[in-house]
């Protein structure tokens, strides 16, 4: 009987408050779908850094035939078999290293070729104009450090590249776009909390009549204050729903249309927006009954 009351309680204060419901309905399933997007970034960020990080490899490029006046390491023009040889026994010396590759002019040109195959350089620059260099693939591409120090103008060295550096720009993007998604969505949370509160004040005061006749006849104040608290729970419930709704939809949207356009991306799926959307309906829910809960304390003074 008393769970029927609160039921019907329930409906009574949104059908009354049916304006601020869907308010309160929208700005929590913004707020909550931008945490979801947040933590999902994050986890694409986390997923593509253990990708890619396995693959990257440091250039320990050689020295070239025009390299003597751009270059100091370079004075004595193009590297020798016996730097070149020193080369390679000290990379393979360091512990950090797991593997060491030669890469001579032709398969530094084959490579250029399949990295820009429309470049129109391809037509006039030739093997002999790109340097040889040394592919070291690390134990922890974090390591990077340890190469550069140690091998960065020394004699017969040209240059030393980390391909780290180009995809932690990509990764920085990723982590600026999931702190923005982050302050927004605090902001939507400061929205949603205050139109939650509002509608509960607005509901206790068109049901002051009831909640003070409750009072009389000896309710509890757990009694009384629970239509509003599930009302507010009720409607956080249906922003989740909503916001879940968002990121599967966002899902579908990445999976069917981005991931055919950008395929170096290997793109997070299902499995990771359903780990989310629980703790979506978890906070949404809570947010809303602890916003309730206090507001009746105060304004019911109960």
């Amino acid at each position: 009987m008393r769970a029927q009351f609160v039921v019907s309680e329930i409906g009574v204060g949104l059908r009354r408050n049916l304006t601020m419901t869907i308010a309160v309905v929208v700005s929590v399933a913004l707020s909550l779908a931008l945490a979801g997007a947040s933590l999902l970034v994050r986890d694409q960020v986390d997923s593509m850094k253990g990708y890619w990080y396995d693959k990257v490899q440091v250039a320990v490029y050689l020295c070239n035939k025009g390299d003597a006046k751009t270059y100091a390491s370079c004075a004595g023009g193009a590297a020798t078999d016996q730097q070149k040889a020193q080369i390679k026994a000290d990379l393979e010396k360091l512990p950090v290293v797991e593997k060491v590759i030669f890469e001579n002019r032709q398969g530094a040109y084959q490579h250029w070729k399949e990295m820009n195959p429309d470049n129109p350089l391809a037509k006039v620059v030739g093997a002999e104009g790109l340097p040889e260099s040394y592919q070291v693939k690390l134990k922890n591409p974090e390591q990077y450090d340890v190469i550069a120090s140690a091998f960065a103008g020394k004699p017969g060295v040209q240059s030393v590249s980390d391909q780290r550096r180009i995809l932690d720009n990509l990764f920085g993007l990723l982590n600026g776009l999931q702190t923005v998604a982050f302050g927004v969505m605090s902001l939507m949370v400061c929205v949603a909390l205050l139109l939650i509160v509002n509608t509960v004040r607005v509901s206790a005061f068109s049901r002051r009549r009831e909640t003070g006749i409750m009072r009389l006849v000896g309710a509890s104040n757990f009694y009384v204050q629970m239509p509003f608290i599930a009302e507010a729970a009720f409607a956080a419930l249906l922003g989740a729903g909503l916001a879940s709704g968002l990121l599967l939809l966002g899902n579908v949207f990445v999976h069917s249309w981005l991931q055919q356009r950008v395929q170096f991306i290997h793109f997070i799926g299902l499995p990771e927006v359903m780990r989310v959307i629980p703790l979506l309906v978890v906070i949404g829910m809570a947010m809303a009954a602890v916003a309730a809960f206090f507001t009746l304390r105060k304004y019911l003074k109960v």
